[in-house]
């Protein structure tokens, strides 16, 4: 005899499907603004500001990677609300490990032989993908350190309000790990490796501070509708079920 499925069941089912789906969303966002910021992080950008800002005057200088990486805070605190501390802890530890991974990817194809026929020499090849030892070292410190930070602190801030005030704590966590994360990058990758004049650096610092600080409190709404949206669907789901 075929047996019906039992309500509860399904809507079990339908509350996993709305959380698995946001985990992969974000994961493939983390990961993907990870892997851009490692390959673009070399470029040095330069934007132009109406007013005059400390240190940085009226040219904000900043690494390529900032804007992809910022994205991976926005990713990581989505994943932290929906998912809990060790869940986010663990997408940022074993995608510091893949760092390595896209290392030796990029590194084994820029030793192999290159045809006669390919529209791109070995050296624009290497110069374009292969980053300096500093950017390499700079950027896997800064990672570790500040992505740990950041899921640290914001759950920290969490408990310490009882649940509420999302943007409290999305925004919170996101200054003071991107604060830490810039600091490092640049102080590593452009101070100690390349030598760059401490005014540079200090406007690099600035630079780049200032356009993730902006990110920060822009993407909160953002947040807000993502967590908004799983946690809605899981809710109608459950009210579905025993006929709310």
């Amino acid at each position: 005899m075929r047996s019906t499925p039992d309500t509860t069941d399904l809507t079990m089912s339908r509350n996993d499907s709305s959380l698995a789906v946001a985990q992969v969303a974000l994961l493939a966002l983390f990961v993907t603004a990870l892997v851009t910021a490692q390959v673009t992080a070399a470029k040095v950008l330069a934007f132009e500001l109406p007013v005059s800002v400390p240190v940085a005057g009226e040219t904000l200088l900043l690494p390529g990677a900032a804007l992809a990486y910022a994205l991976t805070f926005f990713a990581s605190d989505c994943y932290a609300e929906l998912c809990g501390r060790r869940a986010a802890q663990v997408m940022v530890n074993v995608a510091f490990a893949m760092n390595f991974v896209l290392l030796a990817l990029v590194w084994s194809t820029i030793a192999a032989p290159i045809s006669p026929a390919s529209d791109v020499s070995q050296a624009q090849f290497a110069d374009v993908l292969g980053a300096s030892t500093g950017i390499v070292v700079g950027s896997l410190a800064a990672y570790v350190v500040s992505q740990n930070w950041d899921v640290i602190v914001f759950h920290w801030i969490r408990d310490a309000t009882d649940g509420e005030h999302l943007w409290l704590r999305n925004i919170g966590s996101t200054a003071t790990s991107q604060l830490i994360d810039t600091v490092i990058f640049v102080g590593v990758a452009f101070f100690l490796f390349q030598g760059l004049p401490l005014d540079v650096v200090l406007s690099l610092i600035v630079g780049q501070y200032l356009l993730k600080l902006g990110i920060a409190a822009l993407d909160t709404p953002f947040v807000y509708l993502v967590v908004g949206v799983v946690r809605s669907r899981r809710q109608d789901s459950t009210a579905l079920a025993f006929g709310d």
